[in-house]
C-alpha cells in the first residue's frame, strides 16, 4: 500500500511549492485579502496530506482500525487498497503522525491559553486604570480613552470589545486620522485576524523546523496588516491612513536606518502613498477558486483507488 507515502509526498511538494509560488508572484502585496485565502489553503492541504496519510497507515497497520475506516464500503473498495500488502513502516508512519497531530493540538491550545491570559491581563489593568462610573454600563464596542505617553491604539477582543486610545495619541493624530485608526483596528475585529496568528503561531512554534509554517506565521502577521490598512483606507483615503501610521510610529524609530520590530511600517506607508493597481474581479475571483481546489487534490488521491475500484 503505497497510498500513504504518495500523500506524503504530496504534502512535501505543496509545503515546498506553495510559498515560493507565493514569493514569486506580484499580486499578495496587491490582494492581501485573496492572499491571505491562499496561504490558508496550501496549510490546509499540507495538514490534510498528513491526516490522510495517518488514516491509511493506522488502517493497513491495524485490522481494526481498518474496519471502522472501511466499515461500509464494498469489498472491491476495500481491496483496492491492498490494506494487508503494508509493511513494517505504516505503524511507525501511523504513530509518528498521531503524535504530530496531538502535538498540534497542545500547541494551539497553550497559544490560545496565553492570548486570553494577556487578554485578561489588559482588561485587569483596564478596569484599574479606566474604571465604570456609578451607574455606567459597558456597552458594544466602547471606545476607552486611556491616559499614557505613548501614541498607541489598539483592539481588545472579548465581551464587550473594546478600542482602547492612549491621550498621546489623541494628541497626535489630526482631523480624520483617529477614524482611520480606528476603522483599522476594526478591520482586524471584524475578520477574525486574530485567530489566524493564533493558528499560525501555534504551528510555527510546534514545528519550528518546517519552513512552510514559519513562512506562514511572518506573512499572517504582514498580510493581515494590509487587510486592516486597506479598509481604513477605502472609508477615510490612503494619505490619511498612511498620516496616521507615521504618527502611531514616529517615536519608535522605524523611519530610521536601523531595522526594528515594527520594520514593516515604512513599507506599510509607501504602499499606501504608492498604491498598486487592484487586480481585476475576474482575476481575484480565478485566483479565490483555484486555491479553493488545493484542498481538494488530496481528497481526490485518497479517494482515487476505491473510486477506480467503483468505476
Amino acid at each position: 500500500m503505497i497510498l500513504p507515502a504518495v500523500l506524503l509526498l504530496l504534502g512535501v511538494l505543496t509545503a515546498v511549492a506553495g510559498p515560493r509560488l507565493l514569493a514569486r508572484a506580484d499580486w499578495p502585496d496587491r490582494e492581501p485579502v485573496v492572499a491571505l485565502w491562499v496561504w490558508q489553503c496550501v496549510i490546509a492541504a499540507v495538514l490534510l496530506c498528513c491526516a490522510l496519510s495517518m488514516t491509511f497507515s493506522a488502517a493497513a497497520a491495524w485490522h481494526a482500525v481498518g474496519g471502522h475506516v472501511f466499515a461500509t464500503a464494498p469489498r472491491a473498495v476495500v481491496e483496492a487498497y491492498a490494506l494487508g500488502t503494508a509493511g513494517p513502516w505504516a505503524a511507525t508512519t501511523a504513530v509518528a503522525l498521531a503524535c504530530g497531530a496531538l502535538w498540534t493540538a497542545a500547541m494551539l491550545v497553550r497559544e490560545v491559553g496565553r492570548a486570553r491570559a494577556r487578554r485578561r491581563a489588559r482588561r485587569a489593568e483596564l478596569r484599574l486604570r479606566v474604571p465604570l462610573l456609578p451607574g455606567e454600563e459597558p456597552g458594544p464596542d466602547r471606545l476607552v480613552v486611556l491616559e499614557g505617553e505613548r501614541p498607541e491604539a489598539w483592539w481588545l477582543p472579548g465581551t464587550p470589545p473594546r478600542l482602547v486610545v492612549t491621550t498621546a495619541a489623541l494628541r497626535r493624530l489630526k482631523g480624520r486620522q483617529l477614524d482611520a485608526v480606528l476603522a483599522h483596528e476594526r478591520g482586524h475585529a471584524q475578520a477574525r485576524h486574530d485567530w489566524l496568528l493564533h493558528c499560525s503561531s501555534a504551528l510555527a512554534d510546534g514545528f519550528p523546523q518546517v519552513r512552510v509554517f514559519a513562512a506562514f506565521r511572518d506573512e499572517m502577521h504582514r498580510l493581515v496588516e494590509l487587510a486592516a490598512d486597506d479598509v481604513a483606507s477605502r472609508r477615510f483615503g490612503r494619505l490619511t491612513t498612511a498620516l496616521a501610521l507615521v504618527e502611531l510610529n514616529e517615536h519608535r524609530g522605524v523611519f530610521g536606518p536601523c531595522p526594528t520590530t515594527h520594520a514593516q511600517v515604512p513599507a506599510r506607508v509607501h504602499r499606501l502613498l504608492t498604491p498598486p493597481d487592484r487586480l481585476t474581479t475576474a482575476r481575484r475571483l480565478r485566483l479565490t477558486a483555484a486555491a479553493s481546489l488545493v484542498p481538494v487534490v488530496p481528497v481526490l488521491v485518497a479517494f482515487a483507488p476505491g473510486l477506480r475500484a467503483l468505476g
